[in-house]
C-alpha cells in the first residue's frame, strides 16, 4: 500500500477520530501514528499528469449511491463506544492519476447522536481531520443533503491538500474526501462530492438535550476538539434542575413587639 494510500486509509476514519471523545484511546492512538509516519510525496510533482477515470454510479447495499472512479470494495469495521458500538464501512480508490477517492460511513447508536447537536459531529470530525494531517482550512461553509445537515470544507497540508463533506443522516455519518496534489489538482473532486445520493434515508433525529442547561444549549457529551472527553452518550444534566430557590416557601418571621 502506498503511502498516500495508508493517509487516506487514515482519513477516512477521521469521522471517528472527531467524535472521539467517544471511541476507545488505543484505536485514535493507532490512527494518529498512521498519518504521522506518511512521508511529503507532494513537493516533486510527476513529470507528466495521468489522465483520471471517468466517474461512474456505485450503488451499495447500505442505502447510498455515488459517483467514484471504479468499484471498491466495503471495508467494514466496528468500533466500540461508551455509549454502544458503531459499525463503519469505507470505500477507497485511486484513479489514474494519483487521486485518492473515499467515502465513509458510520452507524451510531441513535442514543449517542440524540445526546448531541448535529454540529458537533460535523465539526468535530472536522477538527479531527485538520489536527491529524497538521493542515489548515482553506474555506468551509454550512451545507444539506436532502433536507439533512452537512458542512463542505477544503484542507491543506505538506501531504496534499484535502476537499471533504460530511453529512449527519439519522444515527449516520457520511464522510467524503478527496485526497489530491494541489500542483495537479482534481477536476473530477466536485462531481464525486456532489454525487451522493440516499435511497430511503431515515427521518433526522432530534437531540433530546436541545431543551436542557444554558438556555436550551446542547452540548451534551460532545467537548471542545482536543479537550478531554466524557462519556459519549451522556446527557449533560439540566443546571440545578429541581432545586428549589433560597428560603422559597419559607415564611417570614415577625418580630414581637413589645
Amino acid at each position: 500500500m502506498s503511502s498516500l494510500s495508508r493517509l487516506l486509509a487514515a482519513l477516512v476514519t477521521l469521522s471517528l477520530i472527531g467524535v472521539a471523545c467517544a471511541t476507545k484511546e488505543g484505536a485514535t492512538k493507532e490512527a494518529a501514528s498512521t498519518v504521522e509516519e506518511v512521508p511529503n510525496e507532494t513537493t516533486t510533482p510527476p513529470a507528466e499528469a495521468k489522465p483520471q477515470a471517468e466517474l461512474k454510479k456505485l450503488t451499495a447495499p447500505e442505502g447510498f449511491s455515488v459517483m467514484m472512479p471504479g468499484a471498491p470494495q466495503a471495508q467494514h469495521n466496528e468500533v466500540g463506544i461508551p455509549g454502544g458500538k458503531v459499525q463503519t464501512a469505507a470505500w477507497n480508490i485511486t484513479d489514474p492519476s494519483g487521486v485518492l477517492y473515499s467515502i465513509s460511513i458510520a452507524d451510531y447508536p441513535e442514543k449517542v447522536v440524540a445526546a448531541n447537536p448535529a454540529s458537533a459531529f460535523l465539526n468535530e470530525g472536522k477538527t479531527g481531520l485538520v489536527n491529524q494531517v497538521k493542515g489548515t482550512i482553506k474555506a468551509e461553509e454550512d451545507i444539506t443533503l436532502q433536507g439533512y445537515p452537512g458542512k463542505s470544507f477544503t484542507v491543506a497540508s505538506d501531504a496534499g491538500e484535502v476537499k471533504a463533506r460530511n453529512f449527519l443522516v439519522g444515527p449516520r455519518l457520511y464522510t467524503l474526501l478527496v485526497l489530491y496534489n494541489p500542483s495537479i489538482g482534481a477536476p473530477q473532486a466536485d462531481q464525486f462530492l456532489s454525487s451522493l445520493e440516499l435511497v430511503n434515508p431515515p427521518p433526522a433525529i432530534t437531540p433530546v438535550s436541545a431543551a436542557t442547561a444554558d438556555g436550551g444549549t446542547a452540548d451534551a457529551g460532545m467537548p471542545a476538539a482536543g479537550a478531554e472527553a466524557p462519556a459519549a452518550g451522556t446527557e449533560a444534566p439540566a443546571a440545578d434542575a429541581g432545586t428549589p430557590a433560597p428560603d422559597a416557601g419559607t415564611p417570614r418571621t415577625h418580630k414581637k413587639h413589645k
